[in-house]
């Protein structure tokens, strides 16, 4: 018996602008995903396809904990701001209305991550260019099986 997909209803939420590089105040100006995409391509996950930014979307109450990712890059040395950061990536499925685009869920290791956190209920997604996706859309995630599990976020108020 096929298991399907886990599925998550999301809405886009404004993240810091230095994943993209529209934060005035980052010390990447051609954004981090830009910068970061050569490593992961020498590591096996061609990602040249994907617009050089993320897509932050909040499933709150529920938060995704990365269980088998489909890509775990260690340690990657991607810049001489700071140290190596490690990295998971998972398959996502976005739907957007009835628009549907393959996409990886992107989750620098809290442990290693300089500064810019997320929220627990966040995912970051790295997706094709889609000009109609603005703050507040509503997109569902389907997510593999194998690779997450879902959670009811700590603290985040379950009667949203």
């Amino acid at each position: 018996m096929k298991e399907g997909p886990i599925v998550l209803r999301g809405q886009v939420v404004s993240g810091h602008g230095v994943a993209g590089g529209t934060s005035g105040a980052s010390p990447y100006p051609a954004g981090t995903i830009a910068m970061q995409i050569p490593f992961f391509s020498a590591l096996g996950l061609d990602l040249s396809s994907f617009h050089p930014a993320t897509i932050n979307v909040t499933t709150s109450p529920f938060s995704i904990r990365i269980l088998r990712p489909a890509f775990h890059f260690e340690g990657v040395q991607w810049t001489d701001v700071h140290g190596p950061e490690s990295f998971d990536f998972i398959h996502v499925e976005l739907r957007l209305g009835t628009r549907k685009v393959p996409a990886w869920g992107y989750r620098p290791t809290a442990e290693t991550k300089a500064g810019h956190p997320q929220p627990v209920e966040v995912l970051e997604v790295i997706a094709p260019f889609l000009p109609d996706i603005q703050r507040h859309s509503e997109v569902f995630l389907e997510l593999d099986p194998h690779e997450v599990a879902v959670e009811e976020a700590p603290g985040v108020p379950q009667d949203v």
